[in-house]
């Protein structure tokens, strides 16, 4: 993923403006990062790659397997038809 591409897709939450706040707030627990307009909130799809970014920015290092943002929409198409969340009005539509 490149930095302007979402990662929270329910509240258009950029990979940049998650690495910003990671820089800047400092967060103590990945739950904090839900502080950074709403990320993690909405459906859920999210979570893990924000879990990803917290331990890669603690690390400082990386994420290994930072998938493409089709496969990302796509996985989370999977993930809300099968029942893992409800995006909220307003949310990136499914693919």
């Amino acid at each position: 993923m490149q930095l302007d591409d979402e990662v929270c897709l329910c509240f258009h939450v950029t990979k940049r403006k998650l690495q910003n706040f990671l820089r800047i707030e400092r967060p103590r627990r990945v739950a904090q990062m839900s502080e950074c307009f709403g990320a993690g909130t909405g459906c859920g799809w999210c979570r893990k790659y924000l879990e990803k970014m917290f331990d890669a920015y603690a690390a400082q290092s990386e994420i290994a397997d930072d998938p493409t943002p089709a496969d990302y929409a796509k996985l989370r198409a999977s993930y809300i038809k099968a029942g893992g969340g409800t995006p909220p009005p307003g949310a990136t539509p499914l693919e």
